[in-house]
């Protein structure tokens, strides 16, 4: 019996709460992923994606919230609110407000899009 998209989206979320973003994107993203910001072009495949949030988390210096705010399901779709607060090496402190968008194929993130108020 395949697992729900809603017990996927918890399970994935649960994991982003923990601190374990990068442990969440090798567990529940497929090799084909679409990552993209907004209405930019879209990041495709795995490696790609893999390197890009790397480099994102090496960027931070600490983390300071993570608070998912809510989320809902409709059908092979799944969508998150979240905050995030960090501090950038080098940099100030960041508050961001951010809409995760996914679609799931065969128990995998095929495509995520990111809606946030970018600067």
């Amino acid at each position: 019996m395949a697992t729900s998209v809603d017990a996927l989206e918890q399970a994935l979320n649960k994991l982003l709460l923990a601190g374990k973003a990068l442990e969440a994107f090798e567990r529940f993203y497929a090799e084909d992923i679409e990552i993209q910001d907004n209405d930019s072009p879209p990041v495709v495949g795995k490696q790609a994606n893999r390197a890009r949030e790397q480099a994102f988390f090496n960027a931070i210096d600490k983390l300071h919230r993570v608070e998912l705010l809510g989320w809902a399901v409709n059908g092979d779709r799944s969508y998150s609110e979240w905050i995030y607060e960090f501090t950038l090496r080098g940099g100030g402190r960041v508050r961001m407000c951010e809409v995760s968008a996914r679609r799931w194929r065969d128990g995998k993130v095929a495509h995520e899009r990111y809606y946030y108020k970018p600067g």
